[in-house]
């Protein structure tokens, strides 16, 4: 008898593909639900791993996806609106449509992938639209998992090259003083933890906040890198004023660096809250910034170099 898959919807992004990773090493079939699928580079011809074309946005699509399955993972996000595609799009209307179409295939299990913060009355596009997307879920899907992981970092991120490469600037300009606390978390922690929540006897919490086990203001994390690079550059503060002018005036440039979203996500402390489940309720120790940086940093070298 073949096993009921889970559908792992974002299965090909940053954390959808360790979450993917995870399930299979602990012995699930796994279906891979992305707009454009495709198998891992680590498996092998008779893995249990079923690639398929979902556009969250298609009711069609999206149910094909869950026939059979016995849990679902969405792990879809969208981090730049585009004139065709919007926040609510995808992490409101899109999350809602998963939610209420597993619910009517009776899916055993659903996890949300959301953020720490998430709330529909923050300022933020984005983290507004995840909040709103939490409710909806629980909506259509009252005992639906969220779990909602800090600053995520791992080989191939976006939030240690972005520092990596400020580093190589004279001056490194900092989101106001750069006091804004953070507790980045490793990828595989976070992928570990879905896993987890889909194995037996998963702990009964409705909402889980995945940090890692260092706090630090965002000024201690880009000196952190510094000395980890053997780099030694000046900090500027600058007053987040002048960083949402940059936004706006960044704005009509086609893929700005910049954005107003971010801007705002940069005002507010990242960490984990009380009275919600962590990684201690699943038998979890994080690995650290600190620790992690090194095989971090070699492995992007090695990338980049080898992509030259």
């Amino acid at each position: 008898m073949t096993k009921a898959p889970i559908t792992v919807f974002g299965g090909t992004g940053f954390l959808g593909t360790r979450i993917v990773r995870e399930l299979f090493e602990a012995g699930h079939s796994v279906r891979i639900a992305a707009r454009h699928p495709t198998l891992p580079d680590w498996a092998e011809p008779g893995d249990p791993l079923e690639p398929m074309v979902t556009d969250v946005r298609s009711e069609a699509d999206v149910g094909r996806a869950l026939e059979g399955a016995s849990g679902v993972v969405n792990a879809v996000s969208l981090y730049v609106e585009s004139a065709g595609l919007s926040f609510d799009d995808i992490h409101v209307e899109g999350a809602g449509r998963m939610a209420r179409l597993a619910r009517v295939a009776g899916v055993k299990t659903f996890i949300q992938l959301s953020g720490i913060g998430a709330s529909p009355s923050a300022r933020s596009r984005y983290v507004g639209a995840r909040g709103r997307g939490e409710a909806k879920v629980i909506e259509e899907y009252p005992k639906a998992v969220i779990v909602r992981p800090s600053v995520m970092f791992g080989v191939g991120d976006a939030f240690i090259t972005r520092l990596a490469g400020l580093t190589r600037l004279p001056v490194i300009p900092l989101f106001g003083q750069g006091q804004t606390r953070l507790q980045p978390v490793h990828v595989v922690d976070v992928a570990r933890a879905i896993a987890r929540l889909l194995g037996a006897n998963p702990p009964e919490r409705r909402l889980f906040e995945l940090g890692g086990p260092d706090v630090l203001p965002y000024r201690d994390a880009v000196n952190l890198l510094q000395a980890q690079l053997e780099r030694e550059r000046p900090l500027l503060a600058i007053p987040f004023p002048l960083w949402h002018m940059a936004a706006l005036l960044a704005a009509p440039l086609p893929g700005s660096p910049l954005t107003r979203d971010q801007v705002f996500m940069m005002s507010e402390d990242n960490t984990v809250g009380e009275d919600v489940g962590t990684f201690a309720d699943l038998g979890i120790v994080p690995r650290s910034l600190r620790d992690s940086l090194p095989a971090c940093l070699t492995t992007q070298a090695s990338d980049s170099s080898s992509s030259e």
